[in-house]
């Protein structure tokens, strides 16, 4: 149960996107992988360890093995989760007696799973450093701020009946009392260690303050705020930073604002993954054709969790594709093509979980029930490489806090690292 302890505290640290960058570069910087810019050349090595990121809130490190490659092993997973969005401009009185803030929707929430839990803020700000320039930097006000309170069923008799909630008018959190006019302006430069008349920009989220925890008869459970995908980018890291390439070029992707779409120059729409593969084979004496020669013998592994089973309804289900909590990795079907899963590159996934000796379910939707996207389909547009989309199996995706089992984390481990050592 190591990993669950470490894994929760990393989600714990990366109460947004910026942060779970943040974070992952450290423990890179930390292991030897040298930071590159994309504003500057870059001079690799065989056998060398480097990350390049985009935003702040997106990431690519890659190993190169001592003898020449035959391809990218890439496994890809995303930083963002659904939260509330801070608007310009935050702050509104009710009455002249409350603060509340303005805030709109990131992704597609479950908006009741947000009420009546501590809050706080995290984000990034940019602020002028007196010369002309602009400093950008993480901040986090690490302590309970906000709640969004709930009404009274006694204003309410049909609550239990099922509420449709409002983002403009049921969903603002109360901040304080009125007569602290720019108190929160006052608040993020403060915990930035800036001069609020400095801050010309901000990205700024809410955030569930309960910390993950671990739970059931055994102890076989576990919840947490961004489980999806957060579980998934601490697994790949954790794989990452055991594996030593033999044959391949291994990649860790994390690509931001997935969702809400990703069709930004950090999502896995963008080029960025493209942009980083051509720059390797350049910076290695390669040119077009050996780019385009390793794609063919390369593969990537979608990382973004799946439904389970839900203990309430079942029936949600699909009938015969139906992933449990501590089931083991979840390999996703589509066909459509939401998911990216062929027979081939299934094949390669169960491969892998064999060898890593870890036990693998499926999952597909109901065929009268409509899904989502996920990182797989959206990145092959651009680099066109085999793809298998899985994920761990969990509860309540998209909630303010999440439920998933606690030994399938090892599982995934295991199996990446597996796949990086191929």
């Amino acid at each position: 149960m190591e990993q669950v302890k470490r894994m929760l505290e990393f989600i714990e640290k990366s109460p947004s996107s910026y942060h779970a960058v943040e974070n992952v570069q450290k423990a890179l910087e930390g292991a030897g992988y040298v930071p590159l810019l994309e504003n500057s050349k870059w001079a690799l090595s065989p056998g060398g360890k480097y990350y390049v990121a985009r935003n702040g809130s997106s990431l690519i490190a890659f190993s190169i093995p001592e003898m020449e490659p035959a391809g990218f092993h890439m496994i890809a997973s995303h930083s963002d989760s659904p939260c509330f969005k801070i608007k310009e401009e935050p702050e509104m009185k009710v009455e002249d007696r409350y603060v509340k803030l303005n805030v709109e929707k990131y992704g597609g929430m479950i908006l009741s799973t947000w009420l009546d839990r501590p809050l706080s803020v995290a984000g990034r700000v940019v602020a002028a450093d007196g010369q002309g320039n602009t400093v950008i930097k993480n901040v986090d006000v690490d302590q309970d701020l906000f709640v969004i309170p709930n009404v009274a069923i006694h204003m309410n008799r049909d609550m239990n009946k099922g509420v449709e909630y409002n983002v403009q008018t049921d969903m603002l959190p109360l901040y304080g009392e009125a007569g602290q006019d720019g108190a929160f302006q006052e608040m993020i430069a403060k915990a930035a260690g800036m001069e609020s008349g400095d801050i010309l920009g901000s990205d700024l989220f809410l955030y569930n303050r309960e910390k993950g925890r671990v739970f059931g008869a055994k102890g076989e459970f576990l919840c947490a705020p961004r489980l999806d995908d957060l579980e998934c980018v601490y697994a790949s890291l954790q794989a990452m930073l055991c594996a030593v390439p033999e044959r391949y070029i291994n990649l860790m992707i994390v690509f931001d604002n997935e969702e809400v779409g990703s069709t930004t120059r950090q999502g896995a729409a963008s080029t960025f993954l493209q942009d980083t593969l051509k720059r390797i084979c350049l910076a290695m004496g390669g040119g077009e054709n050996d780019y385009h020669r390793l794609l063919a013998d390369s593969f990537m592994i979608s990382a973004d969790n799946a439904h389970a089973v839900h203990p309430n309804h079942p029936e949600k289900a699909d009938p015969t594709n139906r992933p449990y909590l501590n089931g083991g990795i979840v390999i996703k079907y589509h066909g459509s093509q939401k998911y990216t899963t062929d027979a081939v590159s299934a094949a390669v996934m169960k491969e892998i979980c064999k060898r890593a000796e870890v036990p693998w379910q499926t999952y597909a939707n109901r065929s009268d029930i409509a899904g989502g996207s996920t990182l797989g389909n959206l990145s092959a547009a651009q680099v066109p490489v085999r793809t298998a989309d899985i994920g761990l199996p969990q509860l309540a995706m998209h909630s303010a806090y999440e439920t998933a089992g606690a030994r399938d984390v090892e599982y995934m481990i295991r199996a990446m690292e597996c796949f990086y050592k191929a």
